[in-house]
């Protein structure tokens, strides 16, 4: 019996430990979601100033998160800009190749 209240005291404790540590600051908190090749697909808890490029053409973002988030036209986050406050989502059609957050 002792052998298995061990290992179960043991993986509480670090969860404990998890869960107190203070969460990075430099991340925007929530999911952002969008369709590419007719399927749904969604970034959680994505770390701001990065450029994330979307394998194929997306459409239809939805920033969820707690921080601003641009959709760019084109790779690399170039080519025309469109900022999606927290909360809100693209204009109806909106298509785009990457996007960067913060």
């Amino acid at each position: 019996m002792m052998r298995l209240v061990r290992p179960v005291l043991t993986a509480l404790a670090g969860l404990a430990l998890v869960l107190t540590l203070p969460m990075d600051a430099s991340a925007a908190k929530g999911p952002f979601t969008f369709q590419s090749g007719g399927r749904p697909f969604f970034v959680q808890d994505p770390p701001d100033g990065k450029c994330f490029d979307m394998s194929q053409g997306a459409k239809s973002p939805h920033n969820g998160t707690g921080g601003p988030a641009t959709v760019f036209s084109g790779k690399k986050c170039s080519g025309k800009a469109t900022r999606l406050a927290p909360g809100k989502e693209g204009p109806k059609g909106l298509n785009f190749s990457s996007v960067r957050f913060g």
